[in-house]
């Protein structure tokens, strides 16, 4: 891989170790020492997600107009500032505050990050966009696992862990990440040239595949808000919880070589590829709906961690091959914005439906809602085939 790349796996690395400390303990944190009930907290998350959302559709069209290093310093920044006021000020109501501005600035960065390693890799295909994601894991098999022993002394000391990690991410990204932007210039000219042409069919491709990614976020953000409690409820301890997503982020950088014939078999086959990782989704969530002990919750962790290999780096690949030249962080925003509406609607559907029916009930209800992410993996590209019928 180039050297841009391995400064960019780092960077990413940085911010979700530094994002890991908080979110796994958002719902926790707000219902266990802020005394809100899970609706409330859903209602928080909803909020930061978005406002994420907002932050990500930026953060992608920033990326088409003055390049990706400036996005990202711009985002570090702005995150920055609302931990420094959460490290002294993390009481209710100002906590729902920093917490949303944290979406926000959060949500500039990640696609400028994804579009930026595509830019600078492009011949890297699909190994361009594992790399970020295997980053992603590694920081989310770490961040837990020290968030995890930081709450134990005091929770409180989370969020000067997040700054500080924040701080370090915003030192890579001046010294290093400067000298990417001839290449990310370049293709804000090539954007400046291509903006007037008509592309609606990838838009229309990318806007249904991203519709069933959005379902999928739905249902996988249950473990970081209602299924947290619930497993809190069972007995199992917070350090417990924490070692969970360490699991799933070592799980993912090991398994590699396990699923490398698989996705070797299926390169050119993304359909596919996100069909096997939904269904293997799905049998996640059957088992997590029926666990009342912790070996069974580590057995649905596994099972959602090999589901998720084969779902998370195809849609921002598959966004990559779609967007036409100069838009590539436009539709990198449009798949971050997707999912962080997902992790937005998710908590608040997720503790409505725990608080009428029960963890059990909940579940199910909406591990059915992927039945429908799998019509739309497999109907994303009629747009296209249109097109190129009328084009015969």
């Amino acid at each position: 891989m180039p050297k841009a790349v391995w400064l960019l796996i780092i960077g990413m690395f940085i911010n979700t170790t530094g994002n890991s400390f908080l979110w796994p303990l958002h719902t926790i944190y707000m219902h266990d020492y802020l005394g809100q009930s899970l609706t409330v907290a859903g209602f928080v998350l909803m909020i930061n997600a978005g406002t994420g959302v907002i932050g990500n559709l930026l953060g992608g069209y920033l990326f088409d107009h003055i390049g990706g290093y400036k996005s990202i310093v711009l985002g570090i920044v702005l995150s920055i500032v609302p931990l420094i006021l959460l490290t002294f000020w993390h009481g209710w109501p100002e906590y729902i505050w920093f917490v949303a501005i944290l979406g926000f600035s959060g949500g500039i960065i990640f696609p400028s990050m994804y579009a930026m390693v595509g830019s600078v890799w492009p011949e890297g295909g699909r190994k361009a966009f594992n790399s970020i994601y295997l980053a992603q894991n590694l920081g989310v098999a770490i961040g837990p696992a020290i968030a995890g022993l930081v709450a134990s002394h005091n929770i409180n000391n989370i969020f000067l862990a997040n700054l500080l990690t924040y701080v370090l991410f915003l030192f890579v990204a001046l010294f290093f990440y400067r000298n990417m932007s001839s290449t990310t210039n370049k293709h804000v000219a090539v954007f400046n040239e291509q903006k007037k042409i008509n592309q609606k069919a990838p838009f229309y491709a990318m806007m249904i595949v991203t519709i069933g990614y959005m379902l999928t976020w739905i249902v996988y953000v249950q473990w970081t808000s209602t299924i947290s409690t619930h497993v809190l409820d069972l007995g199992i301890t917070l350090k417990q919880y924490s070692l969970l997503w360490t699991i799933n982020g070592a799980l993912i950088i090991a398994g590699q070589p396990l699923i490398k014939p698989i996705i070797n078999r299926l390169e050119n086959k993304i359909k596919a590829q996100m069909i096997l990782g939904i269904v293997i989704f799905m049998g996640s969530f059957v088992v997590v709906a029926f666990a009342e002990s912790y070996t069974m919750f580590i057995t649905a962790m596994v099972i959602l961690t090999i589901g998720e290999m084969f779902v998370w780096p195809a849609v921002p690949t598959l966004a990559d091959k779609l967007a036409p030249k100069g838009r590539e962080g436009f539709y990198q925003g449009i798949v971050n914005s997707m999912a962080t509406i997902g992790r937005m609607i998710g908590p608040f559907i997720g503790g409505i439906l725990v608080e009428a029916y029960g963890t059990p009930m909940m579940i199910l209800t909406l591990t059915s809602l992927m039945i429908f992410a799998i019509v739309t993996s497999l109907l994303y590209d009629l747009p296209l085939k249109k097109v190129a019928k009328e084009n015969e």
